[in-house]
């Protein structure tokens, strides 16, 4: 999979370019690698292209992945989204394309697919999914990277790796100079940053399900979405016309949102916030969990939180570990444990066993039941990992990474079966 960095990480390198850019301007003996991204500009029209079905294509670089039904979504990229038949998921047949430019994040309520589409919020209507129809646009919903008023919105960055002078001062995994950003080629992210969804702590009839890593989910009929830092709510009653009800600010760096009975659990990149989602339309902040600075994907069952923090990222954080935490009183979470790992990812947990993924080490079933250890029951080391969907009705786990979309049967932890592989072809 291609190593492109996330756009939100852009809106944050963006951001910081302002303010740091005039001051990092020495230059320093001796060159590092870099990989130096330069900003790439759509106009308006550009962006608001034509959406369209097309003939179903092999997985390049898929991103987050959703079920809805019989129905596998998987995101390629900044590009569009897959459609796969899977009533049989021995037998998943790739069935159709949405052309959809710059999408990285989905959700499906009543045959209504929602998309990011750059700067707007595209529904998608999928009765036929093989000849899926606009049903609305809600422009300008989204926050850009940037704009300059002769080349428009920027939308994302090519990466190319160079040599460079780093400034004197450097120290961190990124620098700015002459609208270029440089990142230090050990500070990149192995996948396109932030894929998934979540599986749900209460299921609601109508509503797909996602992995770990989402920045769209549903919770009855209302819409969330996260930016930077902004949760967004839409009213989906009217599935085929969302409409904004409200925007609340939530802090800085904020990763994925799981919803779990009547909250919302939000990571961001320096902790985990609570919300209670007891007025879908008003979510009001309870408590904030703080850890070091880390991506953080978030998995709630009962009591207790897993939290997955990973290093060697766009996040600059240090830390390869898995924390679960006492959420029993959500005013006042409280850390259990730290177990450390390789470099955890997405999760799924089913009746305390934790399915992990562990980025180039696989995907690892942890009996975390006696949270104070975990013991191992079972360790796939042939595929590199990304995120998890795992299905406890149906004993079944879909695993995403780089080299393309497995699922598994679950029923014995111990012992996971392959049912099916969609590789990964460039």
């Amino acid at each position: 999979m291609c190593r492109l960095l996330h756009l939100r990480f852009l809106l944050l390198l963006g951001t910081l370019a302002v303010s740091l850019g005039g001051c990092l301007q020495d230059e320093c003996d001796g060159t590092r690698v870099f990989i130096q991204f330069e900003p790439v500009y759509k106009t308006e029209a550009e962006i608001r292209q034509e959406i369209t079905t097309e003939k179903p294509r092999t997985l390049k670089n898929p991103g987050k992945i959703y079920v809805y039904g019989d129905y596998l979504f998987v995101n390629e990229y900044l590009e569009g989204i897959h459609v796969i038949d899977n009533k049989d998921p021995k037998n998943p047949i790739n069935i159709s394309f949405i052309n959809v430019a710059g999408n990285v994040d989905m959700a499906v309520h009543n045959n209504m697919l929602y998309a990011d589409h750059y700067i707007d919020l595209v529904t998608i209507n999928i009765s036929n999914p093989v000849a899926a129809t606009v049903s609305d646009i809600t422009e300008n919903i989204f926050p850009a990277l940037g704009f300059d008023a002769n080349r428009g919105y920027i939308v994302a960055y090519e990466e190319v790796e160079v040599h460079q002078n780093a400034p004197c001062d450097w120290q961190g995994g990124w620098f700015e100079r002459g609208g270029a950003v440089f990142v230090n080629q050990f500070s990149l992210e192995s996948f396109a940053d932030s894929k998934g969804g979540n599986v749900r702590g209460a299921s609601v009839s109508g509503n797909g399900t996602g992995g770990s890593m989402a920045r769209f989910t549903l919770y009855d009929h209302y819409l969330y979405t996260v930016d930077n830092n902004s949760l967004r709510v839409f009213d989906v009653k009217n599935a085929a016309a969302p409409q904004l009800a409200n925007t609340v600010q939530i802090g800085w760096n904020i990763e994925t949102i799981y919803p779990y009975k009547t909250n919302l659990f939000i990571g961001s990149r320096s902790g985990m916030f609570i919300y209670d989602n007891g007025n879908p339309l008003f979510p009001t902040q309870l408590s904030v969990f703080q850890h070091a600075r880390a991506c953080d994907p978030v998995f709630v069952e009962g009591d207790l939180a897993y939290v997955t923090l990973h290093a060697g990222t766009a996040c600059d954080g240090f830390q390869n570990q898995l924390d679960i935490i006492d959420i029993s009183n959500l005013k006042s979470p409280k850390l259990l444990k730290t177990h450390q790992m390789h470099r955890p990812m997405g999760l799924s947990v089913i009746d305390g066993i934790v399915y992990l993924c562990e980025d180039d080490q696989g995907l690892k079933v942890l009996d975390a039941k006696f949270w104070g250890k975990l013991n191992l029951l079972s360790h796939l080391k042939h595929l590199t990992t990304y995120d998890i969907i795992a299905l406890p009705t149906d004993n079944r786990a879909i695993v995403v990474g780089k080299d393309g979309l497995y699922q598994f049967d679950i029923s014995n932890p111990a012992k996971l079966k392959e049912l099916s592989r969609i590789p990964v072809i460039k």
